[in-house]
């Protein structure tokens, strides 16, 4: 008899089945002399449409909402229906004693395995694969360590109550407020409240009034001196004229009265978790969270370089400890090669600032593997994505960097000037970074002046200067600045706020951050990025440049939405039942029967309300399908033409932003226009078509741009062929918005 494994996806059933050796193939399994290798490919089974709970609700009607289905349907997704049936095929072989589920070790991954096989009616035993990484030794590990399916019921349970109270809550609003406003109008317990921090954040710049502020700054032997309020202890004033009194009165000597010298130690910042990958990523690359998790998707399955990507921790347990060597080993390569060895050849003590059983749930901080890495095999996006984490676990494993602090306090009259430095005396973790690199972590951090923190360490070299020594001042000058408003979200921010929303709130609750924090926040590691791309495809907000704005249609939506679903509280509250039902703590059942009441107030409140939606974008063009005015919006990579009509749901790209830059200013250009006309269009003003484009970069050398060009072009026909009520594709596949 034979063992049937179920993987998530090819690539990973590939690695599963070389290791095993199966090595007769097939177009949908791969087979050895003990196992059978499948896959899905991503979700082949999803919960059943509308329409397939009766005729009534194949027409979007409010007097048919609430739509709560008695018994869930599961069915197979078109698309993907031949792999289905393939699995399907395999699981009902009677050579096949057993199964065991290899999807991604989280609870969506034992959905994807778990939907399959009930769709599918099997009745065969079930056993759980979970590892954390794709490496031949770490499949062998898992292979060796097999658990029972039925430790894993619970998280299936807590699965399915997520996509069925997602099911009911998102289908049944979405279906209520775009009915009863006629407009196309989506929304959600994740992307819903994202929104509303997005609004929030735009609302609170708004009303920012900036307030001037002075200070004084002198300098004295090369020293630079800053003016220090001896009341509380900062340096600067809202007063002006005092300011200026300090100047007109101030003496052309400094007396020294104090003189620091302090050790002092700072440690690397913490092993990456997916968020923090992202967000990083974003600051440095301006790579969209998207694309940050499709590149290490791509390190973690076919370079297999990396460990599991969709992690919320950024601490390793403590039994990984032994392998830290290894994975030392094999990535001592290029540019880390110098540091990997160093660290493999002493002792790693695996303190509590990485190694933390507690911090650590279903998978451990993103780290190497021990596969040996080939860099000339990665594209330069995966260097990058590549080059963050590997830096970042070589630093966790270094000593730390030991400095010491300088502070000096002088006097000029009656008033307190200071100065501060540094000296390093050992690099330890810094030695793995460029002299000038910044922890961005810390950027939200802002005094209350609204300026960021820097992070940055460097020496200071400073003449000797001891306490009682008068110094002449050779320069004094008065500082001025404006308090700033909190900076606009981008990707990576707003990322961030998601896994801590309450940080960004203005009314802090500390039931709600409290409930936030142990939920770790809206959405999950895995969701996160999608939500954000969900948002962008349905208009709800845009990018101007590197920042995100709420659109008005996003405004308006947030106004007519019931109050529960802008907040990001219902999430913490779904979080916690379903950890509760995960657990084993709590029943599903009990968790569905409280959604149902739940949904059936919510479509109340919005069957009852008395708002109103009104297009502010629309414009003279006719859709060339129905023939009604179409809507000018902003898509993430540029402006579109869409139809009013959500029925008709016709599309047209105008303009496309691009990567070319602009021969005038340098800044990058958009495309506009179709067919021959298409032309390049700068905001400086400059003009020029794409074929004079082509000839330029042709003459310049440069001819594989046109296919840049191209392959961009590719990209943005594709965009515009997508849904545009994608909020919930899964749930809409057949609903044709």
């Amino acid at each position: 008899m034979k063992h049937l494994v179920i993987a998530e996806k090819p690539s990973v059933a590939r690695d599963i089945a070389r290791v095993l050796g199966c090595s007769k193939k097939n177009n949908s399994y791969m087979e050895g002399k003990d196992y059978v290798v499948t896959w899905a490919l991503g979700h082949l089974v999803t919960l059943a449409d509308p329409e397939e709970y009766g005729e009534q609700y194949k027409t979007w009607r409010l007097d048919t909402l609430p739509m709560l289905p008695d018994r869930w349907k599961l069915v197979v997704i078109r698309q993907t229906s031949k792999q289905y049936h393939a699995v399907k095929e395999q699981i009902f072989r009677k050579d096949i004693s057993d199964i065991i589920i290899a999807t991604d070790a989280g609870r969506e991954g034992e959905l994807v395995a778990r939907w399959i096989l009930e769709k599918a009616g099997n009745k065969k035993t079930l056993k759980r694969l979970w590892i954390s990484s794709v490496t031949d030794k770490a499949i062998r590990e898992g292979f060796s360590h097999l658990r029972p399916g039925k430790d894993y019921e619970n998280l299936y349970h807590a699965a399915t109550a997520r996509a069925e109270a997602d099911w009911e809550v998102g289908i049944n609003a979405t279906r209520a407020l775009t009915c009863k406003y006629n407009a196309q109008l989506s929304c959600g317990r994740v992307q819903t409240p994202t929104l509303a921090m997005i609004a929030s954040r735009e609302e609170e710049i708004k009303k920012f009034i900036p307030k001037p502020y002075y200070g004084l700054r002198a300098v004295a032997k090369g020293i630079s001196f800053i003016w220090t309020d001896a009341k509380n202890n900062s340096g600067r004033t809202f007063d002006k004229s005092r300011i200026e009194s300090i100047y007109k009165n101030a003496a052309q000597r400094i007396r020294i009265t104090e003189v620091k010298k302090k050790a002092k130690k700072t440690f690397s910042p913490a092993l990456y978790d997916l968020t923090a990958l992202q967000r990083e990523a974003n600051q440095r690359y301006g790579y969209s969270a998207k694309q940050t998790l499709n590149i290490m998707q791509r390190l973690y399955e076919n370079h297999k370089v990396l460990t599991y990507p969709r992690t919320d921790s950024r601490y390793l347990t403590a039994d990984m400890t032994g392998t830290l060597k290894e994975r030392l080993k094999a990535c001592a390569v290029g540019p880390y090669r110098k540091a990997a060895s160093r660290l493999s050849m002493h002792e790693i003590k695996a303190d509590k600032s990485f190694v933390n059983n507690a911090k650590v749930s279903d998978h451990h901080a993103i780290i190497p593997t021990e596969q040996y890495v080939q860099l000339e095999h990665m594209s330069n996006e995966e260097r990058k994505i590549y080059d963050l984490v590997v830096r970042r676990f070589l630093a966790v494993l270094s000593p730390a960097c030991e400095y010491e602090e300088i502070s000096l306090t002088g006097m000029i009259g009656k008033e307190t000037f200071r100065a501060k430095g540094s000296r390093i005396l050992k690099a330890g973790w810094r030695e793995i970074y460029d002299a000038d690199w910044e922890d961005l972590e810390d950027e939200d951090t802002a005094d209350n002046s609204g300026s960021t923190v820097s992070s940055s360490l460097t020496d200071t070299t400073w003449p000797d200067v001891r306490e009682g020594t008068e110094l002449p001042v050779t320069s004094l000058s008065i500082t001025e600045g404006k308090t700033k408003p909190p900076a606009y979200f981008t990707e990576g921010t707003l990322i961030a706020a998601m896994e801590n929303p309450a940080r960004y709130m203005q009314h802090k609750d500390q039931t709600l951050a409290r409930a936030l924090g142990e939920t770790g926040g809206l959405g999950t590691v895995a969701t996160r990025a999608d939500i954000i791309e969900k948002l962008f495809g349905s208009f709800l907000m845009e990018k101007k440049g590197a920042e995100i704005h709420i659109t008005s249609k996003g405004k308006q939506l947030l106004s007519l939405v019931p109050p529960d679903l802008k907040s990001p509280e219902l999430t913490a509250q779904w979080e916690l039942r379903l950890k509760s039902i995960a657990q084993g703590k709590e029943s599903q059942s009990k968790f569905m029967a409280e959604i149902e009441n739940y949904t059936k107030s919510l479509i109340s409140q919005i069957k009852n309300a008395d708002g109103t939606f009104r297009h502010d974008n629309l414009t003279r063009h006719k859709c060339p399908q129905c023939g009604k005015l179409m809507l000018e919006v902003n898509g993430k990579h540029g402006k579109m033409l869409v139809c009013q009509d959500r029925e008709c749901g016709y599309r047209e790209t105008i303009s496309r932003r691009t990567n070319a830059r602009c021969p005038v200013c340098h800044k990058k250009m958009e495309l506009v226009g179709k067919g021959d006309a298409q032309r390049f269009v700068c905001s400086c003003g400059h003009k020029e078509k794409l074929s004079s484009f082509q000839e330029r970069k042709k003459k310049e050398g440069k001819s594989a741009n046109k296919r840049d060009v191209a392959a961009y072009m590719r990209k943005q026909a594709k965009e515009v062929n997508e849904p545009i009520n994608n909020a919930f594709a899964e749930a809409f596949k057949n609903l044709g918005l």
